[in-house]
């Protein structure tokens, strides 16, 4: 899923992958910390990997046991978790997606950039019989004004 770089692209990338996670029959207890995972990654990638006219992206690969989140962004420069003190209102984001995932890491992009990701464990919802979805979420999302890539 493509975004524009912009902060307000941040609650779109949230919604996606909660909608997403939902339709593949997860619990929604998971779906929170996946949804939090995404929203801080894409973060980083919107304030620290922005490139002007260079969208961010979003993919989701899921088993039944494991979901794996990755932001995408135009930037080479790898992260950097920081040491954020008691009054500093950011700084956490790395820290707190590594406590929520079973693994993380990043690797060069393709084009140009990097990819940064998260393996979760996800659970499915009581009752869910379906099959896990062994595929990725993908789109293009259209809507410039709203925060989307073009």
């Amino acid at each position: 899923m493509q975004f524009a770089s912009t902060p307000r692209c941040v609650s779109h990338v949230r919604t996606q992958v909660e909608n997403t996670l939902h339709e593949w029959g997860y619990a929604q207890n998971d779906i929170d910390i996946a949804v939090l995972v995404a929203s801080e990654l894409a973060t980083n990638a919107v304030v620290h990997g922005h490139f002007p006219g260079r969208p961010i992206e979003v993919g989701l690969a899921a088993s039944d046991e494991t979901c794996l989140v990755e932001v995408s962004d135009s930037s080479p420069r790898p992260p950097e978790a920081q040491t954020a003190t008691a009054d500093d209102e950011s700084g956490r984001g790395l820290q707190l997606v590594k406590a929520l995932a079973a693994q993380t890491g990043q690797r060069p992009r393709r084009s140009v950039g990097k990819t940064v990701w998260a393996r979760l464990r996800m659970a499915k919802r009581q009752g869910c019989t379906a099959p896990a979805p062994q595929r990725h979420a993908t789109g293009r999302c259209t809507n410039a004004a709203e925060g989307q890539a073009p």
